[in-house]
């Protein structure tokens, strides 16, 4: 790898060992990827994937804190995913012991580490790190050192941004540097497309659904997808952001796609075209069939495939407010309809702190709380990782949950009947 003579001098450990450790670990990343040089960072903010405090990940706080007494900090101020635990989310006595006293025992520890680092604020934790009421919206062409499969494949793909799908701690690592491995998908040649998908369907196909089935196909390659925008248009409103962030999120962990291209509404297809579509680029066909063929495979791992949900988790990744609203006012008619008062399922929408916020400061808040619904900022995937939680029947309308977790899969119309009593489970 070539070097500048600032980040050889680094390297050389001529502004401390700590930082000297810390520009090695790039180099060796971005060699183990073939990267001529290391780019600097243009983000005004990073985001880190590493928010959760289980006992176990002990070597993370070890490094944090040789950091901290090394007197080293983020040279950017950062974002990190959503909290695990929050004490109005249902859980049980047994759950609430293995998650307080087994599980998260170094949450405020780690918390507390975070913010001498850099973290932004004591709100700065969400997978949507990108939404406006977040404030970490990274501009076109910006490079970044996020990790976050969900909001990488988001900044790369609606928002123009260029990123590689970073692992946790290599995401700080850039940050404290400033400077990441210039390979995959920050170079012109690593964004073409080496896939054309073609949306066949007869309806507004389901965000989730769609982006399980193009990760599944095409993995870690990019998809250049033509007829989405027949469905979504070809303005990126909060509507069609809201189903990007949904689609790509399932793209991101069904595969591994960290950047597509939407034809006529994401900002690089919009301006290149077909340009961006690579010779020999394979195709796939996507229509109501292939799309139920996916659905219908995908495995029920309930030990009782037939038994009644006991939890509801929607906001995988987070809701935006939009969204939040438009589920309020789903829930409100379907509970009319279907001559209900309340949810018959607890049901727990997550969220950002911050679009959280927002949403308490508008009308539908106390309409959607009306209805049983619980709001919430945490990840569900982390509320879902213990053995407890294996074993209850959990339903989500997020592929990226349903991917990770035991939770069973259902389109946002089946949620709503199901949790609404219409769909009579």
């Amino acid at each position: 790898m070539i070097l500048t003579k600032e980040q050889q001098a680094i390297l050389d450990g001529e502004k401390g060992e700590t930082l000297a450790k810390v520009m090695k670990t790039l180099v060796m990343y971005g060699e183990a990827f073939e990267a001529e040089k290391l780019v600097p960072i243009t983000s005004k903010y990073n985001h880190l994937v590493t928010s959760f405090g289980l006992k176990v990940m002990s070597p993370v706080y070890d490094l944090m804190q040789q950091l901290l007494d090394a007197g080293v900090a983020s040279g950017q101020k950062f974002s990190v995913d959503p909290r695990p635990i929050d004490k109005n989310v249902p859980a049980n006595f047994l759950q609430n012991l293995v998650f307080n006293k087994f599980m998260y025992t170094k949450q405020n520890f780690y918390e507390k580490q975070l913010e001498k680092l850099g973290l932004i604020d004591k709100d700065a934790f969400s997978c949507t790190c990108y939404m406006d009421e977040m404030g970490n919206k990274p501009g076109k062409g910006d490079v970044l050192s996020w990790a976050e499969s969900s909001a990488v494949v988001y900044a790369n793909s609606v928002l123009g941004a260029r990123c590689n799908r970073n692992s946790g701690i290599i995401d700080i690592m850039g940050s404290i540097v400033g400077y990441v491995p210039y390979f995959g998908l920050l170079t012109d040649e690593g964004r073409k497309a080496t896939w054309i998908v073609k949306i066949q369907t007869t309806k507004k196909p389901e965000a989730q659904l769609l982006g399980s089935a193009i990760g599944m196909k095409v993995m870690e390659d990019v998809p250049f997808v033509r007829g989405l925008d027949k469905w979504i248009g070809n303005e990126l409103d909060d509507t069609a952001c809201a189903y990007l962030k949904d689609f790509g999120a399932a793209t991101a962990s069904n595969g591994a796609v960290g950047l597509y291209h939407i034809e006529n509404l994401t900002p690089e297809a919009a301006e290149l075209g077909e340009s961006l579509i690579a010779e020999g680029a394979k195709e796939y066909i996507i229509d109501d069939a292939e799309l139920e063929r996916v659905k219908n495979n995908y495995p029920v791992i309930w030990k009782n495939v037939d038994a009644s949900p006991k939890l509801c988790f929607v906001g995988c990744p987070h809701l935006s407010l939009e969204q939040l609203k438009s589920w309020t006012d789903s829930i409100e008619s379907e509970l009319k309809k279907n001559g209900e008062k309340k949810v018959v399922i607890p049901t727990v929408l997550t969220a950002a702190p911050n679009v959280l916020k927002a949403f308490e400061e508008t009308e539908y808040a106390p309409r959607l709380k009306a209805t049983g619904v619980i709001t919430s900022y945490i990840c569900p995937l982390m509320y879902m990782n213990n053995p407890l939680c294996k074993k209850m029947p959990v339903i989500t309308s997020s592929n990226k949950l349903r991917t990770y977790t035991s939770a069973r899969y259902y389109t946002d119309a089946e949620i709503l009947g199901i949790i609404t009593n219409g769909g009579k489970r």
